[in-house]
């Protein structure tokens, strides 16, 4: 199938040939139909499958030109970076339309992105807390909204965000068609959908948790921090066909680790973001490696689902994700666009029943290799590896008594409530050495 094939418009048949792409993926051909129906519609698809345009073009597809300043399309999305991500992705489709896609998100100043919406706007992108201000205080009109769409559900749950998705939602007219993509379909996603729609079509490019056919998948059994640090070092400068490597990390403090560690070696070729960081630092960081300036970029999972970056060669796994789910997103940012990737999962001890559910999610095993001769081992732990002490608590320690002062003291003589009054006969006493007696008037 081509897109010449879809019901799509001229001006997007343009676009879509000013990108150079002809052939739409598989979620993008399946959710087309369903979208250009009315149908509220869930997508199952994993991460570099083109769910952006799978829901972008049926809803400009139906889109239609009003004098209204209102938005008629709201998306949600998790991250600053899926906004922003999506707006660029909104305006490649639009040259040839007249529509003004705005982005909104935290962590900024509101004021511009109030006036960029006064000033009168057809499809809003944002982060739930910043739509929720918006929509309170009367900035974000939805009387005329038709579309709402909601990117990255099961993200929006693990970031905490259901409260601001309700709240959204409350705010909304009850006349509107839902769109939702997930990676995954676990009860509580659906629990969440079930608030907002019934009756949908559900569509699946590839079963939940399936692995990827363009990536290999690798592993190593390591032990700790120093060691994994002394892995990735050695790898990256043996190999030569590491020249975009996204490295994964399970926690902001162990990120900036990894980061401190390595900067000494690799200087402006390294880069890190995680949420901690400011959006414009994020932003440029991205773009460096985007652009291949910067060759090895630190993440954790909750930026990855707002990157789109080509060409990654090499996913390191540097800790093993919780969920896997979340390694099925990691792996996917290599081996886009039918270009082979490679992934390298580094397992510790603890590491490895995470390894044992991802495999058994996927139906395959990671490949497991030797580890390479010179590889320097430690046995030095940092401080996030070392166990926190517990210190138990007893209901019936007594409480130390320590001892203190009286609950009294004596004042200073100045604040002492006492009758200091003193008479003028005393006053003129002090004064001149001798009492000074009042004189009666002199009679006439």
């Amino acid at each position: 199938m081509k897109f010449t094939d879809l019901n799509l418009s001229k001006p997007l048949l343009n676009a879509l040939a000013d990108i150079g792409i002809t052939q739409p993926t598989a979620i993008q051909s399946k959710a087309f139909s369903p979208i250009m129906a009315g149908k509220d519609v869930i997508g199952i698809s994993q991460t570099g499958t083109g769910k952006t345009f799978a829901f972008l073009l049926p809803v400009l597809r139906l889109w239609k030109f009003t004098k209204s300043p209102n938005p008629q399309v709201l998306i949600v999305v998790p991250t600053r970076e899926l906004v922003a991500q999506i707006v660029e992705a909104a305006k490649q489709l639009t040259p040839y339309m007249n529509t003004v896609i705005v982005g909104v998100y935290g962590g900024t100043n509101i004021r511009p992105q109030k006036t960029a919406l006064e000033a009168g706007v057809d499809v809003v992108v944002g982060t739930p807390g910043r739509l929720v201000d918006l929509l309170e205080h009367g900035h974000l009109r939805p009387k005329d909204l038709k579309w709402v769409i909601i990117d990255e559900v099961d993200e929006m749950l693990n970031l905490g965000f259901r409260t601001q998705l309700r709240n959204i939602i409350a705010l909304l007219p009850k006349k509107r068609q839902h769109i939702m993509f997930s990676a995954t379909m676990t009860e509580e996603v659906e629990l969440v959908i079930r608030e907002f729609t019934t009756f949908y079509d559900q569509i699946e490019a590839a079963p939940s948790g399936a692995p990827l056919e363009n990536i290999k998948q690798f592993g190593y059994a390591i032990p700790n921090f120093n060691s994994k640090a002394n892995l990735l070092e050695l790898l990256i400068k043996a190999d030569s066909d590491m020249r975009k490597v996204l490295v994964f990390a399970k926690t902001k403090k162990m990120a900036d680790a990894l980061y401190e560690r390595l900067l000494p070696n690799f200087e402006d070729a390294l880069g890190i973001i995680h949420s901690s960081k400011s959006q414009n630092n994020r932003f440029a960081t991205v773009h460096k490696f985007q652009e291949g300036t910067c060759k090895y970029l630190i993440a954790t999972d909750i930026i990855a689902r707002g990157l789109d970056v080509s060409a990654v060669t090499h996913v390191i796994n540097f800790d093993l994700p919780d969920t896997p789910e979340k390694y099925i997103h990691r792996i996917g940012r290599t081996g886009r666009s039918e270009m082979e990737g490679i992934s390298m999962s580094f397992v510790s001890e603890d590491d490895q029943p995470y390894q044992i559910e991802i495999e058994a999610l996927m139906d395959l095993e990671i490949s497991m290799l030797p580890l390479p001769e010179d590889l320097e081992l430690s046995d030095e732990l940092i401080q996030l590896e070392k166990p926190k002490e517990y210190v138990p608590f007893d209901v019936h320690k007594t409480k130390r008594v320590v001892p203190s002062g009286p609950a009294f003291h004596e004042k200073k003589a100045k604040n002492r409530k006492t009758n200091n009054k003193i008479r003028r006969k005393e006053k003129m006493q002090l004064k001149y050495g001798k009492p000074i007696k009042k004189r009666g008037k002199k009679k006439k």
